[in-house]
């Protein structure tokens, strides 16, 4: 894989810090995402809307500044792109969500097409049940 294609994808994931949606922007719309776990947002998604709706959605309406992820690391090989995150957000109730993600994400023609999405389910979990409420 060229250098320009690293930056690309670099560039693309980096998105997740400020603004999700120009990150989603390069997301397919019939992306087959899977959320690893036993938390409330685990499950296998085949669109981007449904994905977006019982995930992003639901943790942006519990986080006082929305969903922020920030990439620790990011390993590129042909059409697959590993990345690792960590949260900068705060839950409604004050508190701070540092949650850690490694996202096996492969792309075709530009897009991400599969994406296989690890997290703290037990973080998740409890964010969820202490703000979901408020």
């Amino acid at each position: 894989m060229g250098k320009q294609k690293n930056s690309d994808r670099a560039e693309i994931f980096a998105k997740l810090q400020h603004d999700s949606a120009a990150f989603f922007e390069h997301v397919d719309d019939q992306v087959d995402w899977t959320v690893m776990g036993t938390h409330p947002l685990a499950g296998r998604y085949r669109t981007k809307k449904d994905f977006l709706a019982h995930t992003f959605d639901r943790l942006d309406r519990i986080m006082r500044d929305g969903v922020k992820l920030t990439v620790q690391h990011l390993y590129n090989a042909d059409d697959t792109t590993i990345v690792e995150f960590v949260s900068t957000s705060t839950t409604l109730d004050g508190k701070p969500f540092h949650n850690t993600y490694c996202w096996v994400c492969r792309f075709a023609h530009d897009r991400i097409v599969e994406v296989r999405a690890y997290v703290d389910s037990a973080l998740v979990q409890t964010a969820i049940d202490q703000n979901e409420s408020h």
